[in-house]
């Protein structure tokens, strides 16, 4: 589907929720809520569509869809929506024919001064089996609904507390899969040491109960810290965490040395650069994969996870409308339970550009390398894809697109190479 524009807004670092909240003191004018509605349509051809390694069958998937945007910000309240629900089928039934859905909602509202109630949903589809291949089978929706209140406590001028507490409740479509209920509660200390700088501590405590009831505690302590240059934004946190599961008359428990840090970097006023790392300890229901959208859990392994994350990258807008966009990626997950391994490094890279007044053209790279310990294997992952769009009228968009897939394993049965092509129509309802 072709991106529209909507962004979702968030708050680089972890002294960010305190700057936002500050913000909600000055008064700003109120603007008219913006909405849009699209109707899609398309169709895909591909010579593998089970990503075989043998006896390769091609099919015809067909999808209908609608996306909504919805989004209304200053105010006292303020709410940020964007969301697909679609329908495909297979014409040689090589998959059920099923609907997806895919939504970003934030939203809140300031009760009183400085007290505001907040909820988020994110609802995606995710794959269940790292080691398998992205097809319906090895998919299912992953539904996150977060809310709850944020008090900021002004001791004075130059010092604040942060006070939150916060519900979430994790979902899979499939009936296998572990659900679960998180409650959160932090406080966090931040000083002001210029009109720039923010430094603090914080500290928190989550409580994860899963459907079958197991459960999860994490207790984590942090110095967190903000600075913003005139080109430049830097946050991030370090500090320790234990995570303790309890299951069965069983217990068990990790500690060790976590952190984030996210670095934004205008390097003139056509190229942005970013570095964002991560380290924590948590359950595999929780938002990193949201977060980061290269990362992926294997839900076939142990509810408890270190995860380490470090991704970079940049944007540059060039003279002729065109863009260019590289990011690189490297994650590991150590499954605690398990003691199972996996590693990820990769890069995407797309380049797209104005190819006539009314149409766009675009030409996607990428690559993952994945490693699995327990049984010491490789999967090398490749993909390119060239597309374009066709603005055929104020509201009406054609759309086409061609791809090549290829995996290479160390085992056999993992390896297939796809070829497809899509073509497709979105008109703007509203």
């Amino acid at each position: 589907m072709a991106s529209h524009g909507w962004r979702g807004r968030r708050t680089a670092g972890p002294a960010g929720a305190v700057l936002a909240a500050i913000a909600l003191q000055v008064p700003v004018p109120a603007v008219m809520a913006q909405s849009e509605i699209i109707y899609g349509l398309d169709t895909r051809f591909t010579d593998n569509a089970r990503k075989a390694s043998t006896n390769e069958s091609s099919d015809l998937e067909t999808r209908t869809y609608l996306t909504a945007g919805y989004q209304t910000d200053p105010g006292r309240c303020n709410a940020d929506f964007l969301g697909t629900l679609g329908y495909a089928w297979w014409q040689d039934d090589s998959f059920n024919s099923q609907i997806f859905a895919r939504m970003d909602f934030k939203g809140g509202c300031e009760l009183t001064r400085r007290l505001r109630w907040e909820a988020t949903n994110n609802l995606k589809q995710v794959t269940q089996n790292s080691r398998q291949s992205n097809t319906p089978d090895n998919r299912t929706h992953k539904n996150v609904f977060s809310t709850g209140p944020r008090y900021l406590l002004k001791l004075n001028d130059t010092n604040w507390l942060n006070l939150s507490a916060r519900y979430e409740n994790t979902e899979y479509e499939e009936p296998e899969e572990t659900d679960s209920e998180r409650y959160t509660g932090s406080i966090a200390w931040d000083h002001l040491f210029s009109s720039t700088f923010t430094g603090g501590v914080s500290l928190a405590h989550s409580q994860t109960e899963f459907d079958y009831g197991a459960e999860v505690d994490v207790n984590s302590a942090r110095l967190t810290f903000q600075n913003r240059w005139p080109t430049t934004s830097l946050s991030g946190a370090v500090g320790v965490s234990e995570i303790e599961t309890d299951y069965a008359n069983t217990n068990q428990s990790s500690d060790g040395l976590v952190g984030e840090l996210n670095l934004t970097r205008a390097i003139n006023p056509t190229t942005e650069w970013y570095v964002n790392a991560s380290r924590e300890l948590t359950d595999r229901t929780s938002t990193l994969d949201l977060r980061f959208g290269e990362f992926e859990y294997n839900l076939r392994e142990s509810i408890t996870v270190e995860n380490t994350v470090l991704s970079t990258g940049m944007n540059k807008r060039f003279s002729d409308s065109s863009a260019l966009k590289v990011d690189l990626y490297a994650y590991r997950t150590d499954y605690l339970d398990t003691e199972e391994t996996e590693d990820k490094i990769g890069f995407n890279v797309r380049y797209s550009r104005q190819l006539a007044e009314l149409t766009t053209g675009f030409i996607s790279l990428g690559f993952d390398q994945l490693s699995y310990e327990s049984d010491d294997t490789e999967d090398e992952v490749a993909r390119l894809l060239i597309g374009a769009e066709h603005q055929a009228t104020r509201d009406l968009s054609l759309l086409a697109r061609i791809g090549h897939d290829t995996k290479s394993s160390d085992v056999a049965s993992r390896e297939y190479d796809e070829n497809w092509v899509l073509l497709g129509l979105e008109y703007r309802l509203r």
